[in-house]
Parts: C-alpha cells; structure tokens; sequence
C-alpha cells in the first residue's frame, strides 16, 4: 500500500490513541479483541469502538471476525504511527514524494521543521518480492514465531546502527538522523544510482573507490553482501556513497568469504559489461581483486573496537559465544525457556515493543487513566510513565481474549446461558407449546396458547 500522510493531519488524539492500543494489544496478540483495545486505550463511554470505526475506514486497522472480534495494524497504521513519533521529536515536519522503492523498503522525500530535506526509509519486509527473511536473515535467531511489522522494525533499527557507526569511522554513507518503529531518517545524497550512469569519464578512479570501500569495510570487521550497482550513488563528481546496510554480516560468519566474493564479482561484472572496463588495464594491485582472507589475515579478529564486535552483526563469536557451545551466525543452540516463552508476541522479549516514550508521544499529553475518584490524575511525566507501565502489564496478562472484560462487553453477554457447577451446560428446558389447556399433546402441531387476564 502507497503511503498517504494527507489523512495524518486530521486524526486526532483519541484516533491515535486507540492506534497505539492496538499496537500494545499486538504484543501477544495476533488479532487484538476489541475489549482489550477499548480497556487499553480507556475512552469514556465506549469512544473507543466509535474511533474503531474510523480507522478501519481510512484502512489504518484490519478487522477480523472468525475466533473473536479483533483488530491488527496494517502498514499505513504502523507508518503513521512512526511518522506521529517522529513529528513529535521534531525531526520531520512534512512527507514529499517517494523517490526510490525496493525490494523491501520505500523511500520518501521528506522535510524538517527547518525546510532542509532528508530521506526517510519505511521498511517493508513480507512483501511478495521479499519473504525468505527467515532464511536470508537472522533477525527472527531462535523464534519460530514472528510478524512482519515487528521485522520490518529490527531490520531499521540494525540499519541505523550500522549507518551511524559506518558515518563515525569515516566512510561515505548518508548521515543517519533518527530512527522510530521501520522508518530511518538519514541525510539526502545529491547523487544517483550507478545502475543509471551509462558513461564514466574515470573509471578507474570510480573502480577503486568502490574496491577501496570494501577493503576498509572488511578491515572493520563487516562484510556488506549486497555491494552493487543499485546501492552505490555516484555523485557529479564522481565520488561513490554507499546505502542499504541491514543485511551486512561479520567477517567471522561462516560464509563470509563467500559472500565477499560475490559482491566482487557484482562490480567487476558491471564494470566489464556496462561500462566497458576492465580492472587489468591499470595498475590497481590487490585492489583489482580483493579477497577478504588476505585482508583479515593480518586483523586482530579479537580487537573490542572492532564495528562487527560492537555492533553484534551476523556472525559475530566471541570467547564467551564459544564456550557457550554457539554456532557461526552468533546464535546459541540451545535457547532458554524464558527466551522460548516470549517468541509468540509481536515485539518479542528483547524490549522491542513501544517504549514507553514512543507510546507517550504517540498520545501526546492524553491522560491514560483517571482517579478513582474522578479527579483528572497529575500530568508529571513519572504519573503517566507509572500509568504506562500499568497498561502494559494489563496488556501482557490478559493472553486469552476472554479475560480482559469491560462493563459494556459484560452487559453485551451477561444473555449468556449459565454453566452447571461441573462445567456442563444445563439441559434446555421443554416448553408447553404444543399442550392445550387440557394438558393433552398434540402431535404434528404447535398451538400458540394466548392467556388472559380472566385464567388467573
């Protein structure tokens, strides 16, 4: 779905609140009843079901009802969730056109409160063109589990993080701005892809920039393995700046060689096709063909200030890994029960669920709860972190549907018919509708017997 961030600016402040309920109630739910959304978000009198309406009607939230009536987040829900967050920070005060898509991520043109431009990236995992993420990924590690918002939001923030430290250690990558939920604010490059250059007036120069690149990205400790024509911008000047991060791996991992190669292989074919360049016309040494076991051959793989190190990328194995009995992609064989019991809940158990600052900005200043006298609770930012927190132990214990029961739901059901005390319905009692007034049975027929005042 193309994002449309015109609906944005006429939501209210309940709209997203009950849009953030949802987003709790997801935690460890897959559809989330509409009585917990309506306990979660605390609207008076049943406002919560009347702003239900008019989210699933600007296509925000999808409702089912097989099992149970419940509501999840699309991804336009979860994109202007982000882009709320993001707007309350300061960072972005308006959405422009899109102006690149992939595979799995879409990419916007976006402006701060200062009228500069930046570029603003929604991750898109779970599209048609991208779903072997469990293969092709380690985010999910040992869930079984998992929704694709919730990779969608751990592919942006590993891609901020590796945009950030690549930015400090000084190579050309877009300055990473901020991150909220899948969407990575980073810096505008005046530049396009190499895909679309058809002539270079250097192309030695352009060759052993990109080769030069890659050196000191393995002598960080990282390998990028999706090096191409379509993730390296090209300025006027010729001058390369490196994008898309979140697939890049350890120079540990296992394949890592492998996948080095591979991204060698991808430049020099472009080169040699396109271009019509080949890197035996100059004298370029070991940047014609870089082979990562020469690079890492004279590496302390053990260095503390290694990126892949701090950073904890695929692939990474430290002592403590090692005696742990972890295998080459940094995963332990054998998981615990405590992590085997969150895999079920869409932010897992890493603490990558809303946090409650993202939650109260998403309010933006709305009381969550009121005093059991019905005075209006103190607005401190510690009361409504204490409420918060509160709000989302109610979301965490209520697993079953039926639990969480408000007093409308209560009424709406109270027409139930009662249980036996062994937990057994109790046998339909036979009504008298095919007797007369004798008590004779008639067969066949049912006769409607009309009482009157004067039987009495």
């Amino acid at each position: 779905m193309k994002l449309d961030a015109n609906m944005l600016r006429y939501l209210s402040k309940e709209d997203f609140r009950v849009l953030t309920a949802v987003e709790m109630g997801q935690k460890n739910h897959e559809m989330v009843p509409t009585q917990l959304v309506s306990a979660i978000s605390g609207l008076r009198h049943g406002g919560s079901y009347k702003v239900l309406r008019t989210l699933l009607r600007h296509k925000l939230i999808h409702h089912e009802n097989k099992k149970y009536d419940g509501y999840r987040l699309t991804t336009l829900g979860y994109d202007y969730l982000a882009l709320r967050a993001l707007c309350a920070r300061g960072v972005i005060s308006g959405v422009g056109r899109q102006i690149g898509v992939g595979k799995e991520s879409d990419v916007y043109e976006v402006v701060d409160e200062e009228g500069n431009l930046c570029v603003c990236k929604f991750h898109r995992l779970g599209r048609t063109s991208f779903r072997a993420v469990k293969t092709k990924r380690d985010y999910l590690k040992h869930r079984s589990n998992y929704s694709w918002l919730y990779l969608s939001r751990l592919a942006a923030r590993k891609e901020f993080d590796f945009m950030r430290a690549l930015g400090e250690s000084g190579l050309p990558v877009p300055e990473a701005i901020d991150h909220n939920r899948h969407c990575v604010v980073m810096s505008i490059v005046e530049a396009r892809p190499l895909s679309q250059v058809v002539r270079l007036s250097d192309p030695a120069k352009v060759y052993k920039q990109i080769m030069q690149n890659m050196v000191d990205l393995a002598k960080l400790g990282l390998v990028h393995c999706d090096f191409n024509e379509f993730n390296i911008m090209l300025s006027d000047e010729e001058d390369i700046t490196v994008i898309d991060f979140p697939q890049m791996i350890s120079v540990k991992h296992k394949n890592a060689a492998q996948l080095f190669q591979r991204d060698v292989d991808c430049v020099v074919k472009f080169f040699t096709r396109k271009v019509k360049y080949s890197p035996d016309e100059d004298v370029l040494g070991d940047l014609a063909y870089p082979d990562l076991d020469d690079i890492v051959e004279g590496m302390d793989l053990d260095d503390p200030s290694s990126l892949d190190r701090v950073l904890k990328a695929s692939g990474f194995k430290s002592r403590m890994h090692e005696k742990d009995g972890s295998d080459g992609d940094g995963s332990s064989e054998g998981p615990s029960d405590a992590e085997d019991s969150e895999d079920d809940s869409l932010f897992g158990s890493d603490g990558e669920g809303p946090s409650p600052k993202e939650v109260l900005e998403s309010f933006d200043g709305i009381k969550l709860r009121e005093g059991a006298d019905g005075d209006e609770p103190s607005s401190s930012g510690a009361d409504e972190a204490g409420d918060l927190d509160g709000l989302l132990q109610f979301a965490k214990s209520h697993d079953e549907p039926e639990a969480a029961e408000s007093e409308g739901w209560t009424a709406r059901h109270s027409s139930r018919k009662p249980k036996a005390a062994n937990g057994r319905s109790k046998p339909k009692t036979k009504t008298n509708a095919n007797k007369d007034k004798s008590g004779r049975r008639h067969q066949g027929v049912k006769h409607k017997v009309r009482i009157s005042k004067s039987d009495y």
